[in-house]
């Protein structure tokens, strides 16, 4: 899911004037991830230690955004167990100093040039029927891609939320075109 809040300039009436720098999350950033979460309503606040379990036992397939020490982007996604072939995506969110630069795209397609996503073919994730910001997000990286997207059913607001949550549509991509390894990707632990 991706959130949208209105622009604010970055820092105290400072000009951005650098990219983010993306890289693989540390356990430490877990802390600076829940805190940014938070600062990008609707997203779902998840506990901070699911957020520190991400920034280490699921930091090959997450990726994070650095700005002048803050942390203004974060992407969490997984391996589904017994679909290899298949990156999900369960979280993007983008501070609002930081949007208007393609971060979320650029994260995306950063993190799957890691080593360790080369044999992804699918990215999945969810997204309620209301939330623009990630159909725009996805519907552009399939385009960008050159790859179909599907949508289906996902979760039902009251089968699996229980009336708690929206419902989210299930989003395919794939299958994606298999790019040749780059001298990033060769180097990639970032």
């Amino acid at each position: 899911m991706v959130t949208q809040t209105p622009k604010r300039p970055f820092g105290a009436g400072s000009q951005r004037t650098d990219y983010p720098l993306l890289r693989k999350p540390q356990p430490r950033d877990g802390a600076r991830i829940w805190q940014l979460i938070a600062e990008c309503p609707p997203l779902d606040r998840n506990s901070m230690y699911c957020n520190l379990l991400q920034c280490s036992d699921f930091a090959d397939t997450c990726i994070l955004a650095e700005l002048q020490g803050r942390v203004v982007g974060w992407i969490s996604a997984y391996r589904p167990p017994g679909d290899e072939d298949t990156l999900f995506v369960w979280q993007v969110a983008v501070h609002a100093d930081a949007r208007g630069m393609g971060l979320a795209k650029k994260m995306l397609l950063r993190l799957l040039e890691r080593r360790n996503c080369s044999s992804v073919d699918y990215l999945k994730t969810t997204i309620t029927p209301d939330n623009d910001a990630s159909r725009a997000l996805f519907q552009s990286f399939a385009d960008q891609k050159d790859a179909p997207l599907q949508e289906s059913s996902g979760f039902d607001e009251d089968l699996h939320f229980r009336g708690r949550h929206d419902s989210e549509r299930l989003i395919t991509i794939g299958p994606l075109p298999q790019q040749a390894p780059t001298t990033r990707q060769a180097a990639s632990a970032a």
